[in-house]
């Protein structure tokens, strides 16, 4: 499947930042920019290296090294820059030793003028040439979101140490202080921030989309720190718990579920996104504290279980699924009923596979896989689908980078050895990027 992605993106798009598959002509988002290429270079660089395919990681070092420009006159989001491109960069470089590690250094360097707020809370879009800096225009009153500007903590650590700059990790740190000071309603954190006053925008919260990573960052900042950052685990354990009280909730055909909040009344619809919970709870479970293991655990068993359920039909799932009006794990509305071949429920298998080694979770995999092949891909690649729900899918066109990155990456380990990528060394980005603290050690 990844010889199949690559080559047809080698093919159609070559230096551009994604494939259109069905149209085999290069694409371009909006996270981009107009003028940043190569995200599906860089995004794959990790993956090519840990499937062996060292001729195509090659050529894409070869184009990183040559051709991957920063000084574009453009737009760029922080967060999709940061998760994509620092974390494929610093990836490649700690699996390879290839000197791609340099240009990590010199990309972060050209996020930093995002941090110039009141607050040093980031902006969302910033334009890498004049380093002027603005928030989404549909984001609570300017407001910056929880998981972008949260989900930065982990590569800009490695940055400092890499470089030996401690800037990037100061303004990691000074996030952290800005939300410590803040009070949190029912301990929970909204996802907007106004980066000029401090204060929360509107109190909406969500373990998907605009909060899902800065979770999963809290944790694995302790786990990276090699279990030091104390800091990071309280404020893990302590959300956790925020989410267990006020979010999650059984529906009434016994399926557990993360609901939304809205200014206090839940919404109960849970998005692909926030499947990623499962893996992270597993993952979170051995330092859970009062003893909780067992019970982290069988929480995230039922959550990767009432994921499943939403891929029960095509044996692919929707953008968002619901739990009301007699509704089970069913997106219900024309626009949550599409698949852009993600990558978190597989992630989520893939963690509950090596803590438990259960063969479901591998089977529940396999289904994924035939079902990709079924629906998603065409004569140029892989194309995500309009609805779910519909026997003959319509192809949206579009083959995400995340799609190498991630979830043929979270595929490919599930079916290896855990000795491959072992937890207790690698780190994984919310992007799948693998990040290591023992070479740096060493």
């Amino acid at each position: 499947m990844m010889k199949f992605a690559w080559e047809k993106y080698k093919q159609f798009a070559w230096g551009s930042n994604e494939l259109r598959p069905v149209s085999k002509q290069s694409h371009s988002s909006n996270l981009f920019g107009e003028y940043f290429r190569g995200a599906t270079i860089v995004d794959a660089l990790d993956t090519l290296y840990i499937l062996e395919m060292y001729r195509e990681f090659e050529e894409a070092t070869e184009w990183v090294e040559k051709n991957l420009d920063f000084n574009v006159n453009g737009e760029v989001s922080v967060f999709e820059v940061n998760i994509r491109f620092v974390g494929g960069l610093l990836s490649a470089y700690y699996l390879s030793g290839k000197e791609v590690g340099k240009k990590a250094v010199e990309l972060g360097e050209k996020l930093l003028p995002a941090f110039k707020t009141p607050t040093g809370i980031p902006w969302a879009l910033l334009n890498m040439k004049s380093g002027v800096g603005r928030n989404w225009p549909w984001a609570s009153g300017g407001s910056s979101i929880l998981a972008e500007y949260g989900t930065l903590h982990l590569e800009f650590m490695h940055l400092s140490r890499l470089s030996g700059n401690p800037v990037f990790a100061e303004k990691v740190m000074n996030i952290r202080k800005v939300l410590n000071r803040l009070d949190k309603p029912q301990g929970l954190y909204p996802n907007y921030l106004n980066p000029n006053s401090g204060q929360w925008g509107q109190h909406h919260v969500s373990v998907g989309g605009l909060g899902d990573s800065f979770y999963e960052y809290l944790l694995k900042a302790w786990l990276m720190s090699d279990k030091t950052d104390e800091e990071g685990r309280k404020l893990y354990y302590d959300a956790l718990q925020a989410i267990e009280t006020n979010l999650i909730r059984k529906s009434s055909g016994g399926l557990t579920y993360i609901a939304e909040w809205k200014g206090g009344l839940l919404e109960h619809k849970m998005g692909h996104l926030t499947c990623f919970a499962g893996g992270m709870f597993a993952l979170g479970a051995d330092g859970a504290p009062n003893d909780k293991t067992g019970h982290q655990m069988e929480l995230a068993a039922e959550i990767t279980r009432t994921c499943h359920e939403s891929y029960a039909r095509l044996k692919l799932g929707p953008e968002a699924f619901r739990f009301d009006g007699g509704v089970e794990a069913i997106a219900t509305r024309q626009n949550e009923k599409y698949y852009i071949l993600r990558p978190e429920v597989i992630e989520t298998y893939m963690y509950m596979w090596r803590f438990t080694h259960d063969p479901k979770y591998r089977e529940w995999g396999w289904e994924a896989v035939q079902a990709l092949e079924q629906h998603c891909k065409v004569e140029g690649g892989y194309s995500g689908v309009r609805d779910v729900y519909s026997n003959r899918p319509n192809h949206d066109d579009v083959q995400q980078s995340f799609f190498l990155a991630e979830t043929l990456k979270y595929l490919y380990l599930l079916f290896s050895e855990d000795d491959h990528l072992p937890f207790e060394h690698w780190v994984f980005n919310t992007e799948a990027h693998p990040l290591t603290d023992y070479i740096l050690k060493a």
